[in-house]
Order: C-alpha cells, then sequence, then structure tokens
C-alpha cells in the first residue's frame, strides 16, 4: 500500500469528498480492533462525506495520500463552552497495511504543528485500553497521561477504560 517514499515525502492534505469512501473503510478497519474508539460503524462514504461537510472550520480533517489515502486524521473542539476554546481533541487513523511506518507519527506531527493556527493551544487525547501502539504514539510526540477515566463507556457489552492525555502548545504551557 505505501510506496515507500520517505515519511516527510508523503502527502498529508486537506480531506475531500472523495476522500469519504477511504476514510470509512479506515475507520471501520479500527473499529473491528476493539481498542480504537467506541463507535460502531459500517462507516459508508456517503456518511463520511456528510460528516466531512459538516466538520466547520476548526474542525479540519486531514488525509495521508500515497497514491491511495493510507491514515487520515482530524482536530475538533473539545467543547462548545468558551473557556474551553483553545483546546481540541485529536484523532488518527492509520490503514492497517501502512501501521508502524511512521505514518500515525507524521499525521500526529501535522495536527500539533496546525493546532495553534486554529486558535488551539492544548490537545487532547481519549486512548482506549488496550490501544498500546495510540498510547506510545502520544507519550513519544510529547503528550503526558493526566489519569484514566475508569468505565468511560462501552464497546460491545465490555465497559472500557479510556486515557487522557494532553499536550500544551506554546500559550498556557
Amino acid at each position: 500500500m505505501l510506496t515507500g517514499m520517505p515519511p516527510r515525502d508523503r502527502l498529508i492534505r486537506s480531506a475531500e469528498g472523495r476522500d469519504a469512501g477511504a476514510i470509512g473503510a479506515i475507520y471501520d478497519e479500527a473499529i473491528a480492533t476493539g481498542v480504537a474508539t467506541f463507535a460502531q460503524g459500517p462507516h459508508a462514504a456517503a456518511e463520511r462525506e456528510e460528516w466531512l461537510d459538516g466538520r466547520g472550520g476548526r474542525a479540519p480533517v486531514w488525509v495521508l495520500d500515497d497514491g491511495a489515502v493510507v491514515a487520515w486524521s482530524a482536530l475538533a473542539p473539545f467543547s462548545h463552552r468558551p473557556w474551553y476554546d483553545g483546546v481540541a481533541e485529536y484523532t488518527v487513523y492509520v490503514h492497517r497495511d501502512a501501521q508502524g511506518r511512521g505514518v500515525g507519527g507524521q499525521m500526529l506531527d501535522h495536527l500539533i504543528s496546525q493546532a495553534p493556527a486554529l486558535g488551539y493551544w492544548k490537545l487532547v487525547g481519549m486512548i482506549l485500553e488496550g490501544n498500546e501502539p495510540g498510547l506510545a504514539l502520544a507519550t513519544g510526540r510529547g503528550f503526558r497521561v493526566v489519569g484514566t477515566h475508569r468505565s468511560h463507556g462501552r464497546v460491545g457489552r465490555d465497559w472500557r477504560d479510556v486515557t487522557v492525555v494532553e499536550r500544551h502548545l506554546g500559550e498556557g504551557a
């Protein structure tokens, strides 16, 4: 799936409607692992295209295009409350064939670099128990673990904990 290009030569670009099918497929693949998200699938291209259209300027989605979309990432406001206006939650999903090749790190680095221009001074992540690669990615990029939400939600019938991570991006650090 990857062309073998060095990580920095791969193209990260804003997601477009034509990417909706690939975004949905990567998301559904992650859902199937049981450790990536509380969401349930499937996510058809039309549903993901509508999701993309409704995101708004401070909730961008990017894809890593290596001849095909192999990863996607997003930022979203943490809360509608004005005192949290500078805090965003981040998301990174990588196609299974591209995992372990620096793609997740490239995507998270991109989010970190883009967030201040969108008015974000802090990024937070919610990492499900069992997602050791996601936790390693975050801590390897300077995020710190701030705690664990116990029994935060269910995957199927099973209650799952969520590890909360954060990284300040300048202001407020």
